[in-house]
């Protein structure tokens, strides 16, 4: 199937009344796309500016290819991934759609990519998780960051946000998600073992001097399948994991937000770093412009591999490009290279 933007293949958002799909949905219909919302209950999906709205329930294989037939890519919103990705996929490849998720769990990845990577390849489509903020943004700064050099000893994620107001969803992920972390090293995925506690660490402006922990998203797995890469491991804010720890924390309010956030990463090469940061606001409507963009240019053959399989962001898109068209389309998302 020749996937096109031109209106005869729409774009589906699974998980479309949700908090980021609802931004996902937006998202599509500024760009003038045409879009199909899908979730599991009706009343929700009401009012939503889409194309077309379908119900389908993740234990419902037909209703879901029904809802998916004609496609051209499917983005999946709706977490827990570790309980969504699964179905999603599955029937994706059965309506021959390429699927992209933004899960920022790390098992939800890995088993996308050691579970349907080769039925992919063989379907022709492309499978891409972890295309949002967690996961893709951290990928595509490293590798805008590595430009020419042929090997990188390290990739260091620094997350700042000055608040994290978590959704429902974000809780109820954090609850489901109690699978062991891992960080890259020595070219391998390793578990995390017991937490090292709090760094200092000096971000640039805004953010500057931090307390930080070592939490790895998603971006790891990303970054792990570049041999290239030695060794990552990612970090955020102390004053952001209490945030969202605290069932005291507010849940956030439909609409965006103006909480901030910096994603720096530092690659490292023997003596040398490069450095590249993305600033912006709002983590979760960030995620939209990310996740579509990527959609578009899959949809439209904008790709670095012509063919299916599972791939990470990288693997697919030049970086700096990317990075470029994202901030042309989020007002105040701003990338720096240094």
């Amino acid at each position: 199937m020749r996937a096109t933007t031109e209106g005869k293949n729409p774009i589906a958002v699974y998980g479309a009344s949700g908090h980021t799909g609802r931004f996902v949905i937006a998202e599509l219909r500024r760009r003038g796309l045409t879009s199909v919302a899908i979730g599991r209950d009706a009343q929700k999906l009401a009012g939503l500016h889409a194309d077309a709205v379908h119900v389908a329930a993740l234990d419902d294989p037909a209703a879901l290819e029904r809802a998916f037939a004609g496609a051209a890519v499917i983005i999946n919103c709706a977490g827990p991934f570790l309980d969504t990705a699964a179905p999603v996929i599955a029937a994706a490849l059965r309506a021959n759609a390429s699927y992209l998720d933004i899960t920022a769990e790390q098992q939800s990845a890995r088993d996308s990519f050691s579970q349907y990577a080769n039925a992919a390849w063989r379907t022709g489509i492309k499978l891409v998780p972890a295309a949002g903020f967690y996961g893709a943004l951290a990928d595509l700064l490293a590798h805008a960051a590595m430009r020419d050099w042929r090997d990188v000893d390290t990739v260091r994620t620094h997350y700042a946000l000055d608040h994290w107001h978590p959704t429902e969803g974000t809780r109820i992920t954090g609850a489901r998600n109690n699978v062991p972390r891992v960080r890259l090293a020595n070219r391998a995925l390793v578990e995390i073992g017991r937490a090292e506690g709090q760094r200092d660490w000096d971000f640039p402006a805004p953010f500057r001097h931090r307390k930080i922990e070592e939490i790895p998203f998603s971006e790891i797995v990303l970054l792990a399948r570049d041999r290239r890469i030695a060794d990552a491991r990612s970090f955020i804010n102390a004053s952001a994991l209490a945030d969202v720890r605290d069932p005291a924390t507010p849940t956030r309010p439909e609409g965006r937000s103006r909480e901030a956030f910096m994603v720096e990463v530092v690659v490292g090469r023997g003596a040398m770093q490069r450095r590249a940061a993305a600033t912006g606001e709002d983590i979760y409507a960030v995620t939209a412009p990310i996740v579509v963009e990527a959609a578009v240019r899959i949809a439209d053959g904008r790709t670095k591999v012509p063919g299916g399989g599972a791939f990470a962001p990288n693997d697919l898109f030049e970086p700096r490009d990317f990075l470029a068209a994202v901030a042309a389309r989020y007002p105040g998302f701003h990338i720096n290279y240094c």
